[in-house]
């Protein structure tokens, strides 16, 4: 599913650059369930962005379901992502003027999913995360824990083939973060690919495989 080919990303510094990802090679096949570690500052986050076609600037190849996503103009990325990403922000990344049930109904119309067929899968979503009672609510009238609950019901709504997830449960009650793991571990058990950036060792050991970084690099 996804090929990676001395992929780096660097910033200008003085005379020279700084290098937040140096020479990535990896692939990810579809299905596997795979997280990202390593130290702050290493890199993660930074991956994770370039998986899901947020970040653009950066040189090397990338391949994504046969897609030549080095090769391919912004809106085309765009395009691939929204059809087959789904993202869980570490920051939530919900929209401030839009309900709870509004946030969700998003990624469907990027899908052009018809307007009774979205409304059937959000009320669904609803009842299947337990925030019914929320669906009218703004992001600003939700405590931490239930925002990042919203932002993981709003990735997986559209049931993508991938999902790129920047520590899940950091803002959850464990119980919740639990809660969380083992809905991707089912998700994966029927096919979706998880990516996800972790800091935890007990959320690492959901998935199948570890790819370490430190300072940009890949080390194992």
């Amino acid at each position: 599913m996804i090929h990676l080919r001395n992929l780096e990303k660097s910033f200008p510094q003085g005379n020279g650059r700084l290098f937040v990802l140096r020479q990535v090679s990896l692939a990810i096949a579809p299905g596997e369930f795979v997280s990202i570690m390593g130290p702050s500052g290493a890199g993660k986050s930074t991956l994770l962005a370039v998986l899901g076609m947020l970040d653009g600037d950066w040189t090397g190849e990338y391949r994504f379901l046969e897609h030549a996503v080095h090769a391919m103009k912004p809106k085309d990325r765009v395009g691939l992502n929204k059809q087959h990403i789904g993202f869980v922000f570490q920051q939530y990344h919900l929209l401030d003027d839009l309900t709870v049930a509004e946030n969700l109904d998003i990624p469907l119309s990027y899908r052009n999913v018809k307007k009774g067929e979205r409304e059937s899968l959000v009320a669904d979503t609803l009842d299947r995360f337990g925030i019914v009672a929320k669906k009218d609510l703004y992001p600003r009238q939700l405590s931490g824990g239930q925002q990042q609950l919203v932002a993981v019901a709003r990735a997986l709504i559209h049931k993508p083939e991938l999902i790129l997830a920047d520590e899940p449960t950091g803002n959850l009650h464990s119980s919740q973060g639990k809660e969380i793991m083992e809905l991707f571990t089912q998700l994966n058990a029927k096919g979706t690919t998880i990516v996800q950036v972790t800091h935890s060792e007990t959320n690492a050991g959901y998935g199948k495989r570890v790819i370490q970084l430190r300072d940009g690099w890949v080390v194992n």
